[in-house]
């Protein structure tokens, strides 16, 4: 989906942009391009950077489950 008409940059490289580093809608814009113009976007792109933001930090405190080990006894 088209997120910034202005500099046509969709919700996919938005999400990539920040799940790349960028935590806030000026590092998103210096990477993208998106919301630097009209700031149409601006309500959807920091939509899009909370989301991203916290499904990385429901990832990273998910506990790791190691596999079952089979005894070949």
């Amino acid at each position: 989906m088209l997120v910034c008409h202005c500099n046509g940059v969709s919700d996919r490289t938005i999400r990539r942009t920040v799940r790349s580093g960028a935590r806030t809608l000026s590092q998103v814009g210096q990477a993208c391009g998106a919301g630097t113009c009209c700031n149409g976007c601006v309500p959807t792109i920091n939509a899009i950077i909370h989301t991203e933001s916290s499904n990385a930090e429901r990832e990273a405190t998910s506990p790791v489950v190691p596999p079952i080990a089979h005894s070949l006894a």
